[in-house]
């Protein structure tokens, strides 16, 4: 089985997209700690919650990251992370790789710093099969993961929303039909209290 399923992206982690980097792949021993994901989820400074069209007096401008180095499709500021996880190709049932990968989410999403935030869950498709059949199956797979957290790590299902977004916002720009992994993920955006 390739590591590339079991994959965690963070905010700010360019070095795993590098170019020429088959899939961004990493171990499961290699994923971030549950406190690593509490400071990438937590708003604060730039990467805070961000009101469209507001950038907070005291913040500094955010550098650009090229699209070859992004890790979510978040707005700038926003806190956020994405989650590459292993699902069998039309499905929605999460494997044991992707349950390992959900573990740390769960682990800081019922830590007490995440305790008074919402969150997002965004599923995300690449281009391969219809526009169609990629919205129903990353709204299912958004709502495995919810269910997830909510049945394993307690976190209360009022803090999480689900939303699928099938291929309309790849992290890699890919043609028709491309099987990028990459851009099969699960993001997940701090709404705020």
């Amino acid at each position: 089985m390739t590591r590339v399923a079991t994959t965690l992206l963070l905010l700010g982690t360019a070095a795993l997209l590098a170019p020429g980097q088959a899939g961004a792949q990493r171990s499961q021993m290699e994923n971030p700690s549950a406190r690593e994901l509490i400071e990438q989820l937590q708003p604060g400074g730039t990467r805070g919650i961000r009101i469209p069209g507001q950038q907070p007096p005291s913040a500094p401008a955010v550098p650009a990251t090229p699209a070859a180095q992004r890790t979510t499709t978040a707005p700038p500021g926003t806190a956020a992370a994405s989650i590459m996880l292993r699902f069998a190709t039309g499905s929605a049932t999460l494997t044991p790789e992707a349950e390992r990968s959900l573990d740390e989410l769960g682990r800081a999403l019922a830590s007490p710093d995440l305790a008074p935030y919402r969150f997002r869950i965004e599923g995300h498709t690449d281009t391969v099969g219809s526009p169609e059949s990629n919205q129903a199956l990353s709204e299912r797979r958004a709502f495995a993961v919810r269910d997830y957290l909510t049945s394993r790590h307690g976190v209360s299902a009022a803090r999480l929303e689900s939303i699928g977004l099938g291929e309309s916002q790849p992290l890699v720009a890919t043609p028709d039909e491309s099987a990028e992994a990459r851009n099969r993920r699960v993001q997940i955006i701090n709404l705020g209290s």
